[in-house]
């Protein structure tokens, strides 16, 4: 993507999606489901129309930082505090939006780019099902790989230590993510994500609600069912740790070779 307006009447984009969680150890255990995600410019948040509005809300209060300000000055600081200065460059953000008056983000990715469109960082924030969430500040290689510690209680039957290996390029035509655990010599678990995109309009809209009626609470229900299976399987649940612990801090690590 370069620094001209995303497609579309809204100048973002809506991508079709097909999220997947593959267990490996201690069990298998692999299910999928779809939704829909938005693309959106920090800078240049969709503006609805008034009736539309209740469908799709990108909202500060969301996501990390102060609900008072604006979801890039938020951004921003984040990154100051680890010595990321954007100078006013391009953020490009995945998410999902509030939709009918519910979120649930697992994941939201932003791509940060300097005034002369260099790639700076990028940042994955994740949320969990307790209400908590974190930021992890990532510097991929030239094959858009980055590793970082797991820092932060996601799903309760695995424990907070380990690596991440993520594989985000900034999306276009196609979102292809990939998220790797590695724990213990192995590599017990995986995401994906994988769309393909739409301009964002009213038509697009209401064709991905009529798809996915109540997108982000089907994926908070999906990811709760899932669970119970696997309470049910007998998988142990891993403590989670107190709040210093799980307290939204995010975690810079610098490039490293990957395999």
């Amino acid at each position: 993507m370069n620094d001209t307006a995303l497609p579309g009447p809204w100048g973002a984009t809506l991508y079709e999606c097909a999220i997947a969680h593959v267990r490996t150890a201690p069990l298998r255990h692999a299910f999928r489901h779809r939704t829909f995600l938005w693309l959106v410019d920090l800078d240049r948040l969709p503006r609805l129309p008034r009736p539309l509005r209740p469908l799709a809300r990108i909202e500060a209060r969301d996501h990390p930082g102060d609900p008072r300000l604006s979801l890039r000055a938020n951004l921003e600081h984040f990154l100051a505090t680890r010595g990321v200065d954007l100078r006013g460059g391009r953020v490009l953000m995945l998410t999902q939006a509030r939709s009918l008056g519910h979120v649930f983000n697992p994941i939201t990715v932003y791509w940060c780019r300097s005034p002369d469109g260099r790639p700076l960082c990028t940042v994955a924030e994740v949320h969990n099902t307790y209400g908590e969430d974190h930021r992890y500040l990532l510097h991929p290689d030239e094959l858009t790989r980055a590793r970082t510690p797991k820092e932060f209680y996601v799903s309760p039957f695995f424990p907070v230590r380990g690596d991440y290996l993520m594989r985000l390029p900034e999306p276009d035509d196609r979102l292809d993510l990939t998220i790797h655990l590695e724990l213990d010599g192995g590599r017990p678990f995986t995401a994906t994500v994988h769309g393909s995109a739409r301009p964002a309009g009213p038509a697009a809209l209401l064709r991905s609600v009529l798809r996915h009626p109540w997108s982000t609470l089907a994926v908070s229900l999906h990811i709760r069912v899932q669970g119970i299976r696997l309470l049910l399987r007998g998988l142990p649940v891993q403590p989670r740790p107190g709040p210093a612990a799980a307290s939204p801090s995010s975690h810079s690590y610098e490039k490293v070779p990957l395999p």
